[in-house]
């Protein structure tokens, strides 16, 4: 994995794909430093689901090695490390990423560009985080619905608007995928991918109500959100099954 300049980050390798230690306040304070950097730095949020697929596709593995910073998103993944013996402090989702660097994006005045899903939900988006964070500055926005042929046209126009930050929702087939390609030509100094994050602050979809967060259930409730999803959530037990009959390879970084 890439590292900062400034900053060695401690990692934690689950089946293989390195984990930041790093809880949401040293990732926010990793991630100015790579805005200060001007260095194109790709934030990876991931969960189980991604390191089934890492598991399952070796492209797609060496595509998340090659990202600078890679979040423990979903809850599996804090309790498979723990199960591997090399636990983590807890989730750095990045729904709570994109809100703390928004934050952070008011002191210092960062330019921020959002990408991916409708038209309709994007624009809401923006407006509504504009709203939210007055003295961050949404320098542009656009839908995820282009094809290959329309790459060059979207990255020169990202590169125009000159952000800071670039978050990206085109599904998690898509969007990392997307990024690391461009990572260069795009040139932003953080890059994350965002799931589903615009549909819940549109207000498209509703996010898992407390309850269901403390007790971890988040993917249940999506699941009962959105029945469509479970050919996807089929991951998750053969997830689980791994990580107890392979206890002592879990965080073996030679995976």
């Amino acid at each position: 994995m890439n590292m900062n300049e400034t900053t060695q980050i401690p990692t934690v390798s689950v089946f293989g794909v390195p984990f930041s230690k790093l809880d949401m306040k040293e990732t926010v304070k990793y991630l100015t430093e790579a805005v200060q950097s001007g260095q194109p730095h790709q934030v990876i949020t991931a969960n189980p689901i991604m390191v089934m697929t890492a598991l399952d596709r070796p492209e797609y593995k060496q595509m998340m090695k090659s990202a600078e910073l890679i979040v423990p998103d979903g809850t599996g993944i804090v309790w498979a490390a723990g199960v591997g013996g090399d636990p983590l402090d807890g989730r750095v989702t990045g729904f709570d990423l994109l809100h703390e660097l928004f934050k952070a994006g008011e002191t210092y005045r960062w330019r921020f560009y959002l990408l991916g899903t409708t038209a309709e939900v994007i624009q809401e988006a923006a407006k509504r985080l504009q709203m939210q964070y007055p003295a961050a500055v949404i320098c542009g926005y656009r839908d995820g619905f282009f094809g290959a042929d329309e790459d060059v046209a979207v990255i020169e126009d990202i590169r125009a608007a000159q952000p800071d930050i670039l978050f990206v929702a085109r599904g998690a087939d898509n969007q990392e995928p997307w990024i690391a390609q461009h990572k260069e030509a795009l040139g932003v100094p953080v890059m994350m991918g965002v799931g589903g994050s615009f549909d819940i602050i549109s207000g498209k979809l509703k996010r898992a109500p407390k309850v269901f967060q403390k007790l971890r259930l988040e993917w249940f409730y999506r699941l009962l959100r959105e029945p469509s999803r479970y050919k996807r959530m089929l991951a998750l037990p053969k997830f689980a099954l791994k990580v107890l009959r392979e206890k002592e390879n879990v965080t073996k970084p030679g995976y």
